[in-house]
């Protein structure tokens, strides 16, 4: 099941309007990051023209998820990431609610697509990202 169809079906956050509780591990994992390494990240995967799966802004806590296919994130122990996989849950935004405060959906495509996670993991070790790693340590 892709993403957007299971914010589709997700349960809503009862005190948060617009706000969805999604199961993580059963379709998708997902890979947290520090928003400053994130979005450098996110940049080299757009500008490589990389297939790039959904990708979530939480504002207040400056991260960013990423999705990619279940058991594929290995051992990051070297990057400030965390893995989110079964028995995880994420409070997401459904995709009516975009904003300033909250964050919001980076990329959320229409079809079941993930990021690769060995292409992320690239990403997240290039030259300009390992400078931002080093300001987050």
């Amino acid at each position: 099941m892709s993403v957007r169809e299971a914010l589709r079906s997700a349960p809503m956050v009862n005190d948060v309007p617009g706000l969805r509780l999604l199961r993580v591990g059963d379709s998708w994992d997902l890979v947290r990051a520090p928003a400053a390494v994130g979005f450098l990240a996110l940049a080299h995967l757009r500008a490589t023209g990389t297939a790039i799966g959904p990708v979530l802004y939480d504002g207040p806590n400056e991260r960013l998820y990423y999705a990619i296919d279940t058991g594929t994130a290995g051992s990051w122990s070297d990057l400030p990431v965390r893995h989110l996989t079964t028995n995880s849950w994420l409070v997401a935004p459904g995709m009516e609610r975009i904003d300033d405060w909250f964050g919001g959906w980076c990329e959320l495509p229409d079809d079941d697509t993930l990021t690769d996670a060995h292409t992320l993991r690239a990403a997240l070790q290039h030259p300009y990202v390992a400078t931002a790693l080093e300001t987050v340590r």
